[in-house]
């Protein structure tokens, strides 16, 4: 079990100590990119967010569309070990998304659109 935080701990601080005691089954979209964008569980919660992002993704976790699909991509190679069918799975899933429409889509604004190309570029390299 994780200790509570200090009381002057920040937000982020805390908000980890709660999502380690959270079920996975309970996650969120929002949940998987804290937690994957702290490096904190990322052998089970990166199979989890793809599952997430195969379904939608573009999903907005709590910023903007696409949020947990740029946490994700941004992962280094090594989050991937072991994980090659899930990194196949989200290859096909962003291969998709560059083939079709959804970066014009007028959810998805210009300035979101951008800052994930150059992640999607590298992550299908």
């Amino acid at each position: 079990m994780w200790p509570d935080p200090d009381p002057d701990a920040t937000y982020l601080v805390t908000r980890c100590t709660e999502l380690r005691r959270k079920p996975l089954a309970d996650f969120t979209a929002e949940d998987l990119r804290i937690m994957l964008g702290q490096a904190i569980g990322v052998p089970s919660l990166l199979p989890l967010a793809v599952g997430v992002l195969r379904d939608d993704p573009l999903v907005e976790a709590d910023y903007h569309p696409g949020d947990l699909l740029l946490q994700v991509l941004r992962l280094p190679d090594s989050a991937w070990s072991g994980l090659a069918a899930e990194r196949e799975q989200l290859r096909a899933v962003v291969a998709d998304l560059v083939a079709g429409p959804a970066l014009s889509d007028p959810d998805l604004s210009a300035r979101e659109a951008e800052r994930l190309r150059p992640a999607i570029e590298q992550f299908l390299g």
